[in-house]
């Protein structure tokens, strides 16, 4: 299964995420911020990242700017989970490099679509147990 990083700030939130995607037979890195999510990928580079868009220290938006102007993993998918719909959010989300976004509140079949989606564009018959010898998303 794949390796899969959440940031989302509210605790319960990111306890929900971790245990669908845990269930499911991911394995879930968690980052309380967009700051500590690049820290993460950039130390165990994931498949799928999670990311929502309002958190402390570095907003979603922001780390998913750092995210595609890093060649190591501009590759990454980041889903962004968010609560905003306000005209012209989505526009932003998709201008940071957002390859897609769940809107809150979601539930965990929403949830394992959207990542089921998401990983369906990984290489073909790979079971994402590991990371490329280049150390991004197989």
């Amino acid at each position: 299964m794949a390796r899969i990083l959440v940031a989302e700030d509210t605790p319960e939130n990111l306890e929900f995420v971790k245990l669908v995607l845990e269930q499911a037979g991911h394995e879930v890195l968690a980052a309380k911020n967009g700051a500590e999510a690049l820290v993460q990928a950039r130390a165990a580079p994931p498949h799928l990242i999670l990311m929502d868009m309002q958190m402390p220290v570095m907003d979603g938006i922001t780390a998913t700017r750092a995210l595609k102007a890093d060649p190591a993993l501009a590759s990454i998918q980041v889903i962004a989970l968010t609560a905003l719909a306000m005209q012209g959010d989505s526009e932003r989300m998709d201008e940071a490099g957002c390859d897609g976004y769940l809107a809150k509140p979601f539930s965990y079949k929403d949830l394992l679509r959207v990542v089921a989606d998401a990983l369906a564009g990984l290489a073909e018959g790979d079971d994402c147990e590991a990371v490329s010898d280049e150390g991004g998303p197989c």
